[in-house]
């Protein structure tokens, strides 16, 4: 949603209009994010903070929770290093926490549970107990609100993968299981959902589609490519003209950002 909706704790130009509309025409949409730590309540609060009156089954953090209930359907037991959010799905989709052979080692948004202790104690749970290794999302770095580069998920998972000779199945986004799951949620077809984001590798604005322009690219940013499904560009975030044309996929559509699709 940085980016697209919102920029630190400031509103996008154009992003109350947009999700007005949404509302307004009554369509289906979905808030996705690979941060794990907020629960969809808390990001409901935190637009609404921001000016935006959002319910909180608008917004998609579990995928990684379902994907261990479509692995143990009877639920099993994880050992977790992420935020409330992360182990608040897991419960709701039958896990229990705990550090004593685990089934799974879940590694979510960073936070103050990712310490040399905490690591440790993962690697020593996948290379002798024989946890299976999940990561939330790939993302290596983050950039908090003042500029500062802040290290990822997938860098405390790349960390596990190198010292264990195992290999992470990860769920956020650009993976397509993410976006299959939100479609599921939303019940209707690809055709019909746009994907809305500010980065050439994620993107996170899930909807009906708002605009019916004739095809100027193929379904080709990154998660719209291998969900299959129409990704659009907003030019409010880390994109800009200097670093769009780096990768071999494009977009649907390149916008300055989501007001113009009202």
């Amino acid at each position: 949603m940085d980016g697209v909706i919102y920029h630190g704790s400031q509103l996008l130009p154009g992003a109350k209009e947009f999700v007005d509309w949404l509302q307004n025409e009554n369509k289906l949409f979905l808030f996705l994010t690979n941060n794990s730590t907020p629960t969809p309540k808390e990001l409901s609060e935190k637009l609404l903070r921001l000016g935006l009156d959002v319910e909180p089954n608008h917004f998609y953090t579990s995928a990684t929770a379902k994907f261990l209930k479509s692995q143990k359907p009877e639920g099993g037991s994880v050992y977790v290093l992420g935020g409330p959010g992360l182990t608040f799905a897991l419960y709701e989709h039958g896990f229990t926490m705990s550090e004593y052979k685990p089934d799974f080692v879940v590694i979510g948004t960073e936070g103050s549970t990712h310490n040399f202790e905490s690591m440790q104690k993962a690697l020593s749970l996948i290379t002798k107990d024989g946890a299976k290794l999940i990561g939330t999302n790939p993302d290596s770095n983050g950039v908090k609100e003042d500029g500062e580069c802040v290290l990822g998920t997938g860098a405390f998972i790349a960390a596990l993968e190198v010292a264990s000779g195992k290999k992470a199945f990860t769920c956020g986004k650009p993976s397509s299981l993410m976006m299959s799951y939100a479609q599921e949620f939303l019940g209707i077809e690809k055709k019909d959902i746009a994907i809305i984001g500010d980065r050439m590798d994620t993107v996170s604005q899930f909807s009906n589609k708002t605009y019916d322009y004739k095809r100027q690219w193929k379904q080709d940013i990154l998660a719209g490519t291998n969900a299959q499904i129409d990704p659009v560009l907003v030019m409010s975030g880390v994109t800009n003209l200097g670093n769009l044309y780096n990768d071999a996929y494009r977009p649907y559509l390149i916008l300055n950002g989501v007001g113009e699709l009202v």
